[in-house]
């Protein structure tokens, strides 16, 4: 927090028109779709997992949502197919992880490539899918609550409601358990498989919200998202705000700093008008120095992998 405050004061005083209210309401509202999509992941995390298919469930499912309203499919239908879809996918994450043991990098990368192709080649007809006309994800993209764009509001909800699921529910407890040590939890009589199913269906189900949200703040959906680097700015606001990939540490709160600071930094970069292959080498920097900051603060060695199993 200390950090992404300094960083805000310099670029304050030295790059003119960072203060102006249309950038800082730009910067907000980037943070608040990073930040949701950041939730999702952080879940996943703290229960010692990745999901690399958050970007493409996020962006294939709106835009295919979309796509069935363009072709005239009621929004009902339109809604509970894609979210239905969305379910699937996080329940096949989960199953691959849980049931078959296959390492969760390559189940969600997998699957979101799979996800990717599928959608794109046989459900969707371009790769940018507009919002229909008097939708109500246009209208959502217009709600202003005390001139504050909706998903700021929507993101402090989402992030509420995680840390009342992690902190105080029996199940979020066990995600921190199952995180730390999953043979303990195991041993202990945690139901860690049905554990990791419920992570991914949450991050699937976040991954569709954010979607939604961007979707509506754009009037559209663009699928090439999915090749680009928000899925690495994801990751890095969890383990730059302190979330280990060690599992089981972690909270809402290093979301939401991680969030603020990778968003303040890209906006910054972006008034400074560094090309975007130069952003990517230093978040990709920060990224790798981040990953080893975490490996030194939470080693993982077979000891410590056994602490509890007695």
């Amino acid at each position: 927090m200390a950090i992404a405050v300094a960083v805000f004061v310099v670029a304050a005083i030295a790059l003119p028109g960072f203060l102006t209210t249309a950038n800082v309401v730009s910067i907000v509202r980037s943070v608040s779709v990073l930040g949701i999509l950041a939730v999702g992941m952080a879940i996943v995390i703290i229960g010692r997992g990745i999901d690399l298919s958050a970007v493409a469930i996020m962006a294939m499912s709106v835009a295919w949502y979309l796509q069935m309203l363009g072709d005239g499919t009621p929004n009902g239908m339109a809604l509970a197919i894609a979210l239905g879809a969305v379910l699937a996918i996080g329940l096949i994450n989960g199953f691959l992880v849980a049931y078959a043991d296959v390492p969760p990098i390559f189940v969600t990368l997998a699957s979101g490539s799979f996800v990717f192709g599928f959608v794109r080649s046989q459900l969707i007809t371009q790769d940018a899918i507009p919002v229909p006309p008097q939708h109500w994800v246009e209208a959502l993209g217009r709600m202003r609550w005390l001139g504050i764009p909706i998903e700021v509001f929507l993101f402090s909800v989402i992030v509420f409601l995680a840390f009342l699921f992690l902190r105080f529910t029996k199940w979020g407890r066990y995600v921190y358990f199952a995180g730390d040590n999953p043979m303990a939890a195991r041993n202990l009589g945690i139901p860690v498989r049905p554990m990791l199913l419920l992570r991914y269906v949450i991050s699937a189900v976040i991954a569709f919200v954010a979607g939604i949200l961007t979707a509506s703040s754009l009037l559209s959906i663009n699928t090439r998202v999915v090749n680009s680097t928000l899925l690495y700015d994801i990751v890095l606001v969890a383990v730059i705000g302190g979330i280990g990939l060690s599992g089981g540490k972690g909270g809402m709160r290093n979301v939401i700093v991680g969030a603020l600071l990778i968003g303040i930094m890209l906006n910054a970069m972006t008034i400074l008008d560094i090309p975007n292959i130069y952003q990517n080498l230093i978040k990709s920097t920060i990224l790798l120095a981040a990953i080893i900051i975490d490996g030194l603060l939470n080693p993982r060695d077979e000891q410590t992998a056994q602490q509890g199993d007695i």
